[in-house]
């Protein structure tokens, strides 16, 4: 859609409140919504938060020249959860994302603009950030696509930190194909998927790490069942390893960053986001340090197990979208997306078929092996949306 659509439709739709603010750029498309930790040039960059000056970005973040490269435009710059440290969106300064799918319920963090926006049909594509899950989360309570890249696929150049040595830039879009040619803008890279794999495979070799699901709701339950019962199984490290890595280096990482501005204005944060980040400064340099190892390690055994399957099936969340005004989430919603988060892996988000809330299933591909893992997933999803549950899953 051009630009002057896709304003139209965001002036549509302010109870989602998917933006923060708009762009004023004419062009036919791709139109794109840029997730606000983005710079983009000409527009404000506000991490989610208000303690940024209000100072236009002088120049694109890289990713956003280099889809501007591929003829995309910028329509706006997207809402999230404060400081990319959060798995709701609410957001105390820019209104509360809502989810399309029940707007009484969270479209996830921390790149739930970005998921609300592509689901309401808002934009034809938007850019997240996933350290932690960030992009791969909404896509799943929201159920549209999300890419989280292999760690380092796309340049971080113009992006505000929340973790730096695991941030990474990804695309939420529609369906895979449109995913795979955003990447490929994104990247200024060709070859990504964009026309790969023409129909359904029945070759696939996907895996369970054994163990790890577990405590899933009803609703996730049931079509984990229907989509991957019967899959085979393989060992790796329990889950809670992973997700104990993840805590100390973004906690440790994110304080860092936000250290001086804890020192002389913690007012000026959400009170949860401040509690994480409190949270983080307790993290001291010895945990760090051996978390980083732990990293290595934990890469090295995904990878070993990798070379044995065509990637590792997972439900991206262990629920369904919870009530904005429910309990704390947090675990069910992040803990299978923390181990692709610390090893750097590429991993896909798909919405499953069902007919009730959006489930979103994870697939993680070998590192570096983008294409092949996008290609699988386009595979799956047509195989999905041709009536076979299972998607060739052997």
């Amino acid at each position: 859609m051009d630009t002057a659509t896709a304003r139209g439709r965001i002036a549509a739709r302010p109870d989602l409140c998917a933006f923060i603010s708009l762009s004023d750029e004419d062009g036919p498309g791709p139109t794109v919504g840029v997730k606000d930790v983005i710079d983009v040039a000409g527009m404000v960059t506000t991490g989610g938060g208000t303690i940024l000056a209000s100072v236009k970005a002088e120049r694109d973040a890289a990713c956003v020249a280099s889809l501007r490269g591929a003829g995309a435009s910028v329509v706006g710059k997207t809402n999230l959860h404060e400081w990319a440290l959060g798995p709701t969106s609410a957001n105390p300064h820019f209104g509360d994302v809502r989810n399309p799918a029940d707007p009484s319920r969270i479209p996830g963090g921390s790149s739930g603009g970005s998921a609300a926006a592509v689901a309401a049909g808002l934009c034809d594509w938007a850019i997240g950030t996933d350290t932690g899950g960030s992009v791969r989360m909404p896509a799943a309570l929201c159920g549209v696509v999300g890419v989280k890249p292999t760690l380092g696929t796309v340049d971080t150049d113009g992006l505000l930190p929340l973790a730096s040595t695991l941030d990474t830039i990804g695309p939420i879009a529609p369906d895979v194909r449109t995913a795979a040619s955003a990447l490929e803008a994104m990247t200024g890279r060709s070859g990504s998927t964009t026309d790969a794999t023409p129909g359904p495979r029945r070759d696939l070799r996907v895996a369970v790490p054994r163990g790890w699901v577990r405590d899933l709701d009803g609703d996730t339950a049931g079509v984990w069942r229907e989509v991957a019962g019967g899959s085979a199984e393989v060992d790796l490290p329990p889950l809670e390893q992973f997700v104990t890595v993840f805590s100390r280096i973004c906690g440790y990482e994110a304080a860092a960053f936000h250290r001086e501005w804890l020192e002389t204005c913690p007012e000026r944060y959400g009170d949860d986001v401040l509690e994480r980040l409190r949270q983080g400064l307790a993290v001291t340099r010895d945990q760090y340090e051996a978390a980083l190892a732990m990293r290595t390690e934990l890469q090295g055994e995904i990878s070993e197990v990798m070379a044995t399957v065509d990637a590792l099936v997972l439900p991206a969340t262990a629920c369904v979208a919870p009530m904005r005004d429910g309990p704390d989430r947090r675990d069910p919603l992040t803990r299978f997306l923390r181990p692709a988060a610390v090893t750097g892996h590429p991993a896909v988000v798909l919405p499953a078929p069902t007919q009730g809330l959006p489930v979103g299933i994870q697939f993680v591909g070998r590192f570096g092996e983008d294409a092949s893992l996008l290609a699988l997933a386009r595979s799956i999803e047509q195989a999905w949306s041709g009536g076979d549950v299972r998607g060739g899953l052997g």
